[in-house]
């Protein structure tokens, strides 16, 4: 079953520079909370793993440019995800929407919520910080 975490911002930057930001694997080290180390990346790929609880493989699948950039996981791991980071114009500044998509068991899906949810709180949190 599919669970959707979404979070939202806006940032105070042109979307081409949000759209630059994000579509480089690199940049997205910045983005994430204490419980990830390990983290290895180049523009397209990251793996990292998740303190007591899983090693995770990340790919940039798709991107549209200044509107939408698909990274996916790429390995097994305790379930598959896909985020969807898309961005819009609004008044000179970017909205900036982040969906994370993750295949969960019931049982994956009480344990993994509340933790999937600020994760992407989180990024988008600390996207604003970082590019404003």
């Amino acid at each position: 079953m599919v669970s959707t975490f979404q979070s939202s911002t806006t940032i105070t930057l042109p979307i081409s520079q949000v759209y630059s930001f994000l579509a480089d694997l690199n940049n997205h080290a910045q983005l994430m909370p204490d419980n990830v180390t390990d983290w290895q990346s180049t523009q397209t790929e990251a793996t990292f793993t998740i303190k007591n609880m899983a090693k995770l493989a990340l790919s940039l699948t798709s991107k549209t440019e200044d509107s939408e950039i698909l990274i996916a996981s790429t390995t097994p791991s305790p379930f598959e995800v896909i985020m969807r980071w898309t961005l819009s114009p609004l008044d000179g500044q970017t909205l900036v929407n982040l969906n994370l998509d993750a295949q969960l068991t019931t049982m994956m899906k009480m344990l993994a919520s509340t933790a999937l949810q600020k994760l992407v709180d989180y990024q988008t949190d600390t996207l604003k910080t970082l590019l404003t």
